[in-house]
């Protein structure tokens, strides 16, 4: 293995600062409900509005500010989401009752999510497509109630139109104009107007990712989300000009992303390096890309696709690209969150239009999880019904397991059985 460009940096880890802080918003807001929250939402996004609730007047005025060919764009997207998210839907099975040995009847059934807030971030510019790729799943899934929250675009009291838009087609029950951690917190525990959600899904900052985290097990959580990722494994047959696109469309997330390309050819390898160079010196978000680039981009030569196939299952990247114009085994790339095949498949259609979800784990998540889809909305949960035949040929052994981990009372739930069912 050889490096052409190796990474500067390695991202640090989060900050004790940044716990603590976390855990102090979200203290704050357990104590003193929506006062805590209104001098929060002041102090980080300059919010005064008497509510955060978005009415309909606001959702109308925004249709009216958003291009008629973004809303179009966005109702295609819309339409290849929810096309996706019902075959994951109507794939994913309930066991109806089954009869496993005379007497005894298992199934399996699954439930809705009641409630969810889609944290949809805002930043430096408007992630609608985040909206979409959140509430569309959720609606498909069946749940009732879904809760949308954002932050205000810089100086104004507003979330951005083409983001109330994307919201509005998607079916959200309600949409609130805050961010930031205590934004997580109030949905988590709940204030005295806001009620406490059951699920909370959607990336953010490090500060909401940690809120997160913190508030787990208060609340559901999709996944504790890092910075965006791309690896691309290719062999001579990749375009270096396309390639260097690729990687560049994800530095331009933010400073902390990280695109690799692993390569078997040195020569594409100088090449994307050089491309990358120069499409940097025209790109509108060089600063951002540039940062990105230099501290966590890497070009990597290895002596095979065998090898490079290795290298990825370790990375376990978000995004995963492979161009290559020989015969592959896709069935080796077991840890990604989600896969683009072949030189016309650029990751950005996941990004957008293409219809699987572009919330995906990061930091070496997608080893032991998917990424958000119908299924984080639904609920398996399973019942069971036992008649005298399998009651009488489970309760012996029954009652020598439980009696044998010291459970007395365990015991005794069959034997009190026993003796109704002689009465």
């Amino acid at each position: 293995m050889e490096y052409i460009k190796k990474p500067l940096a390695k991202t640090a880890e989060q900050s004790n600062s940044v716990k603590e802080a976390v855990a102090e918003i979200i203290d704050k807001i357990r104590q003193t409900g929506d006062a805590g929250l209104a001098e929060y939402n002041q102090k980080f996004d300059g919010l005064t509005r008497e509510t955060p609730w978005v009415q309909r007047d606001e959702i109308e005025q925004a249709y009216q500010e958003v291009d008629p060919d973004l809303i179009a764009s966005m109702k295609v997207a819309a339409e290849r989401i929810k096309a996706f998210a019902e075959l994951q839907r109507d794939a994913t099975r309930e066991v109806p009752e089954t009869e496993m040995i005379p007497g005894l009847y298992l199934g399996a059934k699954l439930i809705p999510i009641e409630s969810v807030l889609c944290y949809v971030p805002g930043g430096n510019a408007p992630l609608f497509s985040t909206a979409m790729m959140l509430a569309i799943p959720a609606a498909t899934a069946g749940v009732k109630n879904i809760i949308a929250c954002s932050p205000p675009m810089k100086g104004t009291q507003s979330i951005h139109p083409a983001t109330l838009v994307a919201l509005d087609l998607c079916g959200v029950t309600q949409i609130a104009v805050m961010g930031g951690a205590q934004a997580i917190a109030a949905f988590a525990y709940g204030t005295e107007t806001i009620q406490p959600v059951d699920l909370i899904v959607g990336p953010g900052n490090q500060y909401v990712t940690e809120a997160k985290r913190q508030a787990y097990g208060q609340v559901g959580i999709d996944f504790v989300a890092g910075p965006s990722e791309v690896l691309i494994i290719a062999d001579d047959s990749g375009q270096p000009e396309v390639i260097a696109a690729d990687l560049l469309a994800q530095a331009e997330h933010d400073t902390n992303a990280v695109a690799t390309l692993i390569t078997t050819s040195k020569e594409l390898a100088t090449q994307v390096d050089q491309a990358v160079n120069r499409q940097l010196e025209d790109l509108p978000t060089k600063v951002i890309a540039q940062e990105s680039w230099r501290d966590n981009g890497a070009i990597i030569v290895v002596p095979t696709l065998e090898e490079a196939t290795i290298l990825s299952n370790n990375l376990a990247p978000e995004h995963l690209e492979v161009i290559t114009n020989q015969e592959f085994d896709y069935d080796q790339l077991t840890n990604y969150g989600s896969l683009f095949i072949g030189p016309y498949t650029a990751e950005v259609f996941g990004d957008y239009t293409s219809g699987t979800n572009h919330t995906l784990p990061t930091s070496r998540a997608a080893r032991y999880t998917g990424g958000v889809s119908v299924n984080t909305f639904l609920k398996t949960v399973t019942y069971q019904r036992i008649e005298r035949e399998g009651f009488d040929a489970l309760k012996e052994p029954t009652k020598m397991m439980a009696g044998n981990e010291g459970l007395e009372a365990h015991r005794q739930a069959i034997t009190k059985r026993e003796a109704f069912l002689k009465a």
